[in-house]
């Protein structure tokens, strides 16, 4: 899961959303220096990917990237997630995509002190760029990935990602929605909060049709 996945997946309090957001960037039991409800954001963050990447359908996404990327799939395929998210947005969410990214926005201004340093240095240009709402564009997954080939260790194969996805499109879409509707349910299930979906766009998800 990616910036856009783990937000959404936080539910409505601040707290669990800022811990979610900065969870990769808290290491071990650093967690405990935030405040309990941050803390829960973190640890749910964790939570969040040992379900993903356990995920049969998840694995099953992976492999179509694997001789590309090798032990680096997982990471595209987050980057994937968090684009078929904001393509199928009105089946997950009242609120527009432009208002939730807004809503979260906000949010990371407001607590920016709490943000590790390496956050502080990125969430300026994310905020700028609208990178969430990038997030709904093949142009937005390939600026996306170029910028993680240039400052992680992901392998500089943006064309080669864009090539897979552009040709499997049905397929990770489709993976996407089977796989989304049981990490709500998981989450709804270990937290203390429910996410709310509009009713027609959960009939949508359970018949096929859009």
């Amino acid at each position: 899961m990616n910036y856009l996945s783990h937000i959404y997946l936080s539910g409505e309090s601040e707290e669990i959303i800022l811990g979610n957001f900065i969870g990769d960037y808290v290491k071990g039991q650093q967690f405990l220096n935030y405040p309990a409800e941050v803390a829960k954001g973190i640890f749910l963050h964790r939570q969040i990917d040992s379900f993903t990447d356990s995920h049969p359908v998840i694995i099953e996404c992976i492999v179509k990237l694997r001789p590309v990327f090798g032990k680096y799939a997982g990471i595209v395929i987050d980057i994937f997630l968090d684009h078929f998210l904001a393509v199928n947005w009105h089946i997950y969410s009242h609120e527009k995509l432009s208002t939730f990214t807004k809503r979260f926005h906000a949010v990371i201004l407001a607590n920016f002190f709490q943000l590790p340093s390496p956050v502080k240095l990125f969430v300026p240009f994310l905020i700028q760029h609208k990178r969430l709402q990038s997030y709904a564009s093949l142009e937005g997954v390939e600026k996306t990935l170029r910028i993680m080939a240039k400052h992680t260790s992901l392998p500089a194969e943006t064309e080669s990602a864009l090539k897979i996805l552009e040709e499997e499109y049905l397929f990770f879409n489709d993976a996407f929605n089977r796989f989304f509707p049981e990490i709500i349910d998981f989450i709804e299930t270990i937290g203390e909060f429910k996410i709310e979906r509009p009713v027609l766009g959960i009939v949508w998800e359970r018949t096929g049709r859009s």
